[in-house]
């Protein structure tokens, strides 16, 4: 598999419907809409007024990702503590608000409890619905839509008719073979053929502990076309949920067991996600399988439940148990034959095996000539011929998608360092081939 150019219609991804956003997740209009204890979100406030000094009502609202309403409702509680004062206002007579003593020594009670300072987080139980609401099964793939969103690849036809029903399907996905058969480059294409945008929650609670969710390196923000009023009640949806493209978490080697729970670091005091919580409502490619540091059978234990069932349990610090949506296409790509990985039943319970292999001429033919034309080589069909004749055939490598790419750099750095002709010869072959296989 390789990809070629493409056009815009490559780059662009249906974008969900403001207006639907709105409905499924409203802005909270006062304390008891947000889902959230008022105690949680007084020791929230509290802690960017610690971090912050002085701030505004106004910069509570982007801090928090609540109205102006409710952060006015805080601020009025929180004075009635005594644990808030007002400052002189800005110039454009803006009220200014900082803690007292007794609310700096309750702000760093309630730091060394949890260091979380973020949005306010969402409830579990509003998660759980939004995430099953945004399953891409809502949706299912079409060929039409698998052809459109990996128009830039080059694949066996037959492939596509074996991947498309898996990734509708709710079973997990091994795909296997050789190496340099595009098996994690494919996978790596996959989310282009969801299209869609998914909502992000920044944190979820659970009871009053905070697990942070959003991580600007997977979840790839989706800017917002048109500006809403952060004080408005109503206009947007709530912004403690993120728009951002359908996620892609993948995981090679340094795939461990901690990875796959609630992490706590004790340094700052906070928990973040695991990596399948992370990558619900897109794709998680556990690549390179039987090379993690966890192994096979380990992760497959570790998931029958959620594999089965949809569904994931994971727990605190403390011990407490609590339930999270498995909404995810799950992907395992290895090099490795799959019988010496696990047994028949856990290969059972992955549903679908998709082997790849190396490709036929024509399919190679293509690979090799659309490589040429991006690194702006010319390739006669005689030096293709010679290339599968003298090397291919007397040495018996199989038409491996990769070989292209990395055999023309080679030239083509030859060709730099040289100062030759961009031009693909026998002799520039001869010294790629030497030089990439042992």
């Amino acid at each position: 598999m390789f990809r070629v150019n493409a056009g815009d219609s490559m780059r662009e991804h249906r974008v969900v419907n403001t207006s639907v956003n709105s409905e499924l997740a409203p802005r909270p209009k006062s304390i008891e809409d947000t889902g959230i204890q008022e105690s949680l979100l007084l020791d929230l406030m509290l802690k960017h007024l610690l971090g912050g000094g002085v701030l505004t009502k106004s910069e509570l609202v982007m801090k928090m990702g609540i109205s102006g309403g409710i952060i006015q409702n805080l601020l009025d509680n929180a004075k009635q503590l005594a644990w808030v004062e007002n400052r002189q206002s800005t110039p454009d007579g803006q009220m200014r608000y900082a803690l007292s003593h007794g609310g700096d020594e309750y702000a760093k009670q309630a730091s060394a409890k949890s260091g979380y300072r973020g949005l306010v987080p969402v409830p579990l139980a509003q998660y759980t619905d939004i995430c099953q609401k945004q399953s891409s099964r809502k949706n299912p793939i079409t060929l039409e839509m698998l052809q459109y969103g990996l128009q830039a690849l080059v694949l066996p036809n037959d492939l596509l008719r074996k991947i498309g029903p898996a990734l509708n399907s709710s079973r997990p996905v091994l795909i296997y073979g050789p190496p340099g058969t595009g098996k994690s480059y494919l996978c790596r294409n996959l989310n282009l053929t969801l299209g869609d945008n998914v909502l992000i929650p920044y944190a979820i609670a659970i009871g009053n502990e905070v697990i942070q969710v959003y991580d600007p390196q997977l979840h790839h923000k989706v800017e917002s076309t048109t500006s809403v009023n952060a004080l408005d009640l109503v206009q947007g949806h709530d912004p403690r949920w993120i728009e951002c493209k359908r996620p892609l978490r993948i995981t090679g080697g340094e795939l461990n067991a901690e990875m796959l729970e609630v992490q706590f670091d004790s340094h700052s005091r906070t928990y973040m996600a695991p990596i399948q919580l992370k990558a619900n409502n897109g794709i998680l490619l556990l690549d390179d399988l039987g090379r993690q540091k966890i192994s096979a059978k380990q992760l497959f234990n570790r998931w029958i439940i959620p594999m089965e069932e949809r569904r994931d349990f994971l727990s605190l610090q403390s011990g407490e148990h609590f339930e999270i949506p498995f909404e995810l296409i799950l992907l395992f790509s290895t090099n490795l034959n799959p019988n010496d990985l696990v047994d028949d039943a856990f290969l059972r319970r992955l549903g679908y095996k998709i082997h790849f292999d190396a490709l036929d001429e024509p399919l190679y033919r293509r690979i090799w000539f659309q490589v040429c034309e991006e690194k702006g080589l010319s390739c006669s069909e005689e030096m293709f011929q010679h290339l599968l004749i003298e090397f291919h055939q007397r040495y018996a490598k199989p038409l491996i998608p990769c070989y292209p790419r990395d055999l023309l750099g080679i030239m083509a750095d030859q060709m730099s360092f040289m100062e030759l002709k961009p031009e693909v010869t026998k002799a520039l072959i001869t010294e790629a081939w030497s030089i990439y296989f042992v």
